[in-house]
């Protein structure tokens, strides 16, 4: 099992940059995949961007070219850059870990924290 404890949300303006970290602790770090997730209000959950234990990345296509995502198994974190944001980038954004064991996906979040792109 694994803990996840996201930071650095807040509000920015148009344009501004935000870096968001998530600290895990509890289990084997480079075992897991790796995701952020958010949630604009009244909106369903969506995948951000997502890195492999192998550090192959994937991103939403609303995001690509602006957003990058990283891992730091030596600190047990995962970071996701955040350029050029848009009004549209506001939401909750959750940190995710997930692993396959014996067949089974394994699925563990944080608590979140909320990202508010505004002038």
């Amino acid at each position: 099992q694994v803990q996840l404890v996201e930071s650095g949300g807040g509000l920015v303006q148009p344009g501004g940059s935000l870096r968001l970290s998530c600290a895990a602790s509890g289990s084997i770090f480079s075992t897991y995949g790796l995701g952020w997730y958010r949630q604009a209000p009244g909106q369903q959950r969506e995948l951000v961007a997502a890195i492999t234990r192998n550090g192959s990345t994937n991103y939403a296509d609303s995001v690509k070219g602006r957003f990058t995502i990283s891992r730091d198994n030596t600190k047990n974190t995962v970071y996701l850059q955040m350029n050029s944001l848009k009004p549209g980038d506001t939401g909750v954004y959750y940190c995710n870990a997930r692993r396959n064991i014996l067949g089974s996906w394994y699925d563990y979040w944080g608590q979140g924290t909320q990202v508010t792109v505004s002038s």
